[in-house]
């Protein structure tokens, strides 16, 4: 799978953002989908990921309350709407993806991932 993230740009703290990320390639359902980024000097962190199909979603407790994924199979497309932006969450955002099992637990380490996007970049401006 491919993957082609995009929505990123400048805004202001307390703004929004929605970040979208395209898969091509058969089969999307069978993957797990992930939201990483990495700010600069930073190693990249967790955000978000959805299980296999959508049925489950954890966030990082950084982003709680105020991220929020979505995802349409039908379109081979994840969302994550970014609200209440702080300076802090400026970095380049990616998307990953997965193809796992029904069961599978929702992947949250980079190690997880088998395919990832070019990456989107977001700053947030105090």
């Amino acid at each position: 799978v491919q993957l082609q993230a995009s929505g990123g740009g400048l805004v202001q703290a307390g703004g929004s953002l929605r970040l979208s990320c395209a898969a091509s390639g058969p089969s999307f359902n069978r993957y797990a989908m992930g939201w990483f980024r990495q700010a600069p000097g930073k190693e990249r962190e967790f955000v978000g990921a959805f299980s296999r199909g959508g049925g489950g979603i954890r966030y990082a407790d950084s982003v709680k309350g105020r991220f929020t994924m979505s995802r349409n199979n039908a379109e081979n497309t994840v969302y994550l709407q970014m609200n209440s932006l702080k300076p802090e969450d400026t970095a380049m955002y990616y998307c990953a993806a997965v193809r796992t099992i029904l069961t599978a637990p929702i992947p949250t380490k980079m190690e997880d991932y088998a395919h990832w996007g070019q990456g989107t970049q977001v700053t947030v401006s105090s």
